[in-house]
């Protein structure tokens, strides 16, 4: 039995079940999410890769580097290109690959003043996303259902192996980031003052890259690659014009997250739309409303100062 398999059990079909809350959830077809295997791996994968992202989404921000996400999951569509051309069984792994790659080299340039992050950024997302069309069109059978799935997501298609390697990422990740918390804590605020102390931050920075790397290709199917920021920035971005500390925000960005993606799960199935792109709407729209009332309640409480 994968592992995946044996969290499925747990989560929903031993005594602790989470399909007991099918009944009480709203809609026609929502309540599969909690009574049917295929939609089970779905919510599965849906939340642990928000989780995980709504952590690093956070540090991301700090860092300002929010074009990282969706660099690299560019990079991560040409991986999968390369994948599919060579008849691989998980083209997941080459987007892993591709992806860690990319992550470390633009780390090093940036580490060593070669490059500003953004430039590099851009130079891979555009290079590499460019490399998978050209490789499907000459060796492949272009943009076929297959190769959309990969580029907006195919959330209830996740098989047994594919989740395997996003619970696989999302623990790694989610313990490493427990050790570390601390350690990238101190380089985001103070890189100069974190090394003076004997923080190692070139291996924190390369470590964190791959990460970030790893959680993209992670979320590739379930949001897809032209879609990745709504869950690895849009929540972390929400929390942040709301929250009054760090850990605020990081609270506020799972909340966030996981209300996105279940409210995007409810509209996508009971309007039969896609489920990558109707959480990235949803993650918007709610971007949108909170930045609607926080500009509301500061020029309410600009007035009374005023007064």
């Amino acid at each position: 039995m994968k592992f995946s398999e044996f969290l499925i059990e747990i989560l929903f079909n031993d005594w602790f079940s989470l399909s007991n809350l099918g009944p009480f959830m709203p809609g026609g077809t929502f309540p599969a999410y909690f009574e049917v295997e295929m939609f089970q791996r779905a919510l599965l994968a849906a939340v642990l890769t928000t989780v995980v992202a709504g952590f690093y989404g956070s540090f991301l921000l700090m860092k300002n580097l929010a074009l990282m996400g969706d660099g690299l999951a560019h990079v991560s569509f040409g991986g999968v290109a390369v994948g599919i051309v060579l008849g691989a069984a998980a083209p997941l792994w080459y987007a892993l690959i591709f992806s860690v790659t990319a992550a470390l080299i633009i780390h090093e340039l940036q580490e060593r003043d070669l490059l500003t992050g953004d430039a590099s950024i851009a130079i891979f997302l555009t290079g590499m996303l460019a490399l998978g069309l050209v490789v499907l069109r000459i060796w492949g059978q272009g943009i076929t259902a297959d190769i959309e799935g990969y580029l907006f997501g195919n959330l209830n298609l996740i098989d047994y192996n594919d989740l395997d390697l996003i619970v696989s990422i999302s623990i790694i990740s989610l313990v490493s980031l427990f050790f570390l918390h601390n350690a990238l804590l101190a380089t985001t605020v103070d890189a100069i003052a974190a090394r003076i102390q004997g923080i190692p931050t070139r291996w924190i920075g390369l470590w964190f890259s791959a990460a970030v790397a790893a959680i993209v290709v992670s979320m590739v199917q379930v949001i897809g690659t032209l879609l990745v920021t709504a869950l690895l920035v849009t929540p972390a971005a929400t929390a942040q014009l709301v929250g009054r500390s760090f850990r605020e925000c990081m609270v506020l960005t799972q909340l966030i997250g996981i209300t996105s993606v279940l409210l995007g799960l409810f509209l996508s199935s009971e309007l039969d739309t896609g489920a990558g792109s109707m959480i990235a709407l949803v993650s918007a729209i709610v971007f949108g409303l909170v930045l609607i009332g926080t500009i509301v309640v500061n020029q309410d409480a600009n007035k009374q100062r005023i007064d």
